[in-house]
């Protein structure tokens, strides 16, 4: 759920100054589409709570009432793109290489992006297992991007991910996402297609981009059809 600096000050009960100024001062997190700014209800509500700055309690329930939409996995694909051969002796630098190949607006800080990326795998790694990593970010909110994406990267070279089968990993999703609500339905989308062994299978074989694309649209099919059908994919 999108709101206006207009409606956010309506939420907080203060003028637009106020929040123009938190925006500008204080990190409230900001979204610029065709020159305009946009807010993110979650977002906001988790910026106002974890600064105990009253909102609200409107601002929550609207925006559970309005869930967040993404696009289908394979537009999200499309958007991202799928980058072959990528080269990378190690983690570190097959990260680095992700991140210079990434489809981000020229203002973002490709060498912070990477250090966040660093310190999200100290944490634990994000090998998923079966050959296939998800790096991301824990806050997407750092990368300011309007619209979501997620990217394939499919190595020329198998690379140790530290991953919880200790396989190397060959294939690496990449997932940029304007808000924390479209990051986790991306990622529950994502989650939901590698379970298909079919497409793992395509992605271990390097299949060409047109294979790969109509698997993730069938798969995209069967999901919209899961909540009425209850179809498991195989």
């Amino acid at each position: 759920m999108q709101i206006t600096v207009r409606e956010a000050a309506t939420y907080f009960d203060v003028d637009e100054a106020t929040v123009r100024r938190w925006i500008a001062e204080r990190d409230l997190p900001v979204h610029r589409v065709t020159e305009r700014l946009h807010l993110n209800a979650i977002e906001v509500w988790e910026w106002a709570v974890a600064r105990g700055i009253p909102v609200s309690r409107s601002l929550l329930d609207e925006a559970r009432r309005t869930p967040e939409e993404v696009p289908a996995l394979g537009q999200l694909l499309r958007a991202g793109g799928i980058h072959r051969d990528l080269e990378g002796p190690d983690k570190r630098a097959t990260l680095a290489n992700i991140v210079a190949r990434l489809r981000l607006p020229g203002e973002i800080d490709r060498s912070h992006l990477l250090a966040i990326l660093e310190a999200r795998e100290a944490m634990g790694s994000t090998g998923v297992g079966d050959g296939i990593a998800i790096p991301h970010v824990r806050n997407p909110i750092l990368l300011h991007v309007n619209e979501p994406q997620i990217s394939l990267f499919l190595l020329h070279h198998p690379v140790d991910f530290d991953s919880i089968d200790h396989k190397p990993v060959h294939a690496v999703f990449m997932v940029i996402s304007p808000s924390i609500p479209a990051h986790l339905r991306m990622l529950a989308q994502l989650g939901y297609a590698l379970r298909d062994r079919g497409l793992r299978e395509l992605l271990k074989k390097r299949a060409a981009d047109v294979a790969l694309l109509e698997r993730i649209d069938d798969l995209d099919r069967l999901g919209a059809e899961r909540p009425a059908t209850r179809r498991a994919v195989k």
